[in-house]
């Protein structure tokens, strides 16, 4: 396991040396993304309202902001599971020129072999921490918001050593998850066996 600072715009080389559990900080500017701007950009036809020429990271957030004393003020970030924009993950990636995605949980095999063809990674949180990240994000601007509302609008951001993020899916197709559930699955034949236990041994059913 290896620790990076990474700054974007992203190069292909940040993002080729990253493998499975190494942590990262990520430093310049990233936007924010839910499902409702990708239903805005992808369903609907719509673009960007800004441009991603220099912010090739995203972050899968609905982060709680409120506007004091004519200045946003960043009251929570966590992000939010990644698995839920699964549907979205390939196009996103694609369409966006993205070079990684920081969310909660992981993504599918469509967005992994996406990440694959385009050099892209992404990293999940260690923890529930929403008020711990907060000193390291600056506000930068917002777009659609009267439209999509606070949360599902896009926030841009300018980062200063976010994280650390653990890389769960690599540039090369592997998922950190994927490979965990193989030795979980070795190990639980490896105990039944011990304990006479059938392997197609069944958990009573609570309903």
């Amino acid at each position: 396991m290896t620790t990076y600072n990474l700054s974007t715009p992203l190069s292909e080389k940040d993002v080729t040396k990253l493998e499975l559990g190494d942590l990262v900080y990520f430093s310049g500017y990233a936007f924010t993304c839910r499902s409702r701007l990708q239903k805005y950009c992808f369903d609907e036809g719509n673009n960007l309202p800004f441009s991603i020429d220099d912010m090739n990271l995203l972050i899968h957030v609905g982060p709680v902001i409120r506007k004091k004393d004519e200045e946003w003020d960043l009251i929570s970030f966590m992000p939010t599971s990644s698995i839920r924009f699964e549907k979205w993950g390939p196009e996103s990636i694609e369409e966006w020129g993205l070079k990684a995605i920081v969310g909660k949980t992981t993504m599918g095999e469509k967005t992994a072999q996406a990440m694959k063809r385009n050099n892209c990674v992404h990293c999940t949180v260690q923890s529930v921490s929403p008020n711990l990240w907060v000193d390291s994000i600056e506000i930068v601007d917002v777009h659609l918001r009267d439209q999509l509302g606070s949360i599902e609008a896009p926030w841009l951001f300018k980062l200063d050593k976010l994280g650390p993020f653990f890389v769960d899916m690599d540039s090369k197709g592997n998922n950190y998850f994927d490979e965990l559930d193989k030795k979980i699955e070795k190990n639980r034949k490896k105990v039944y066996k011990n304990l006479n236990i059938s392997e197609n041994f069944e958990y009573t059913k609570l309903y």
